[in-house]
């Protein structure tokens, strides 16, 4: 079998990143180095990793080539929609559920991180 175990963002502050998804999504952390590298575990095995970077980075548009967004998966699509407007997140593309009953949503973390709310009536 071969698949993904995990994706990196780096972020000047892992500790508060990682803590920030922490209190979104309710992920555990699954690795701390003690350095500022932690793992945080989704509830489906998926992991996203921190790691701490020095170097600023560039704010990159929507549609530019390279990874744009990651999509999170979530079951409560109008419950994590007000979650998140409730922490006030940047928008990208506000909530909508489509004919078929796709809910999506686009939105900035606080590092301005692309990411992406799904929920899908019927897994792909």
């Amino acid at each position: 079998m071969i698949g993904i175990e995990h994706i990196c963002i780096c972020a000047h502050d892992t500790a508060a990143l990682k803590d920030w998804y922490m209190d979104m999504f309710g992920w555990k952390v699954v690795y701390d180095n003690g350095k500022g590298t932690f793992f945080l575990k989704a509830d489906d095995g998926g992991m996203i990793e921190f790691q701490r970077s020095d170097i600023k980075g560039s704010k990159q548009d929507m549609k530019a080539t390279g990874i744009r967004h990651i999509a999170i998966s979530v079951d409560d699509f109008d419950g994590m929609v007000e979650k998140l407007k409730g922490a006030g997140v940047k928008v990208l593309i506000d909530a909508a559920v489509s004919a078929k009953g796709i809910g999506t949503m686009y939105f900035e973390d606080p590092d301005g991180n692309i990411l992406h709310i799904i929920h899908r009536v019927t897994p792909l």
